[in-house]
């Protein structure tokens, strides 16, 4: 288990799960812009950051949120063109990038047409040292699988060991896409992150969840997001009841 002790906070759907975060986006965004003048923000794939989305781009929070002062950066992306189904990026840019007035060059998407992936990391990699330096985004949101893993980092893939890089290229066996080449963060600068927000919905993660968080924060991490641990930020969990297990 990871040393950071996280907030754990159940929601009973996973509508309720996107209000409660876009509720905490909107806050994290007022403190940056507040204190640094800019919030820089890291997106995650799958349909409860969708829903998430679609929420921060409609009101109160297109109105709301100072979008012009945000930063856009991605966790993940599969190695496919911007405009793919898959991509992570087309998700986030027909859901909210579109439609709030965030300009063109606050949005850092991962080059996942690039071949070979290894240098779409490389070039994002090198963005994020010359972005960040030694620090780290306000704001990171993840998912989880079923398998534990989060962003592209997978049970039994390179990208587990990583301790080096900010961003690798990790060849995946099985995914949701089958066997692909995924562009991830790894776990080291995810960790250089004030705050990570893990949304898990479902009850096809709750046996998961619970071995995850019911570990001894002294074993050896099992599965991925166990590697997740920001050393001097927060770590929140927001799951639905049927994650957590809770479900009738």
């Amino acid at each position: 288990m990871s040393s950071t002790i996280p907030e754990i906070k159940v929601l009973p759907n996973p509508a309720a799960v996107a209000a409660e975060a876009a509720e905490r986006v909107a806050a994290a965004a007022d403190e940056a812009v507040e204190l640094r003048d800019t919030f820089s923000l890291v997106l995650a794939g799958g349909s409860t950051p969708k829903k998430l989305y679609e929420l921060l781009a409609a009101e109160p929070y297109r109105s709301d949120v100072a979008w012009p002062r945000v930063e856009v950066f991605f966790g993940d992306e599969r190695a496919v063109p911007p405009d793919h189904a898959d991509s992570n990026y087309r998700m986030a840019r027909d859901a909210l990038l579109s439609k709030v007035p965030i300009p063109g060059d606050n949005i850092y998407r991962i080059k996942g047409e690039l071949d070979p992936p290894e240098e779409a990391a490389k070039q994002y990699g090198q963005m994020l040292k010359e972005r960040f330096g030694d620090d780290g985004p306000d704001l990171v949101l993840l998912g989880m699988g079923e398998d534990g893993h989060t962003a592209s980092i997978f049970p039994g893939t390179p990208a587990v060991a990583e301790t080096k890089h900010r961003v690798v290229a990790n060849h995946v066996e099985q995914s949701t896409t089958g066997k692909s080449w995924r562009i991830t963060m790894t776990a080291p600068f995810i960790n250089r992150a004030r705050q990570v927000m893990l949304l898990v919905t479902g009850a096809n993660k709750a046996a998961r969840v619970a071995e995850v968080l019911e570990a001894d924060i002294d074993a050896p991490p099992r599965y991925p997001v166990q590697l997740i641990s920001p050393a001097g930020g927060r770590l929140v969990w927001l799951l639905d009841a049927a994650a957590a297990g809770m479900a009738e």
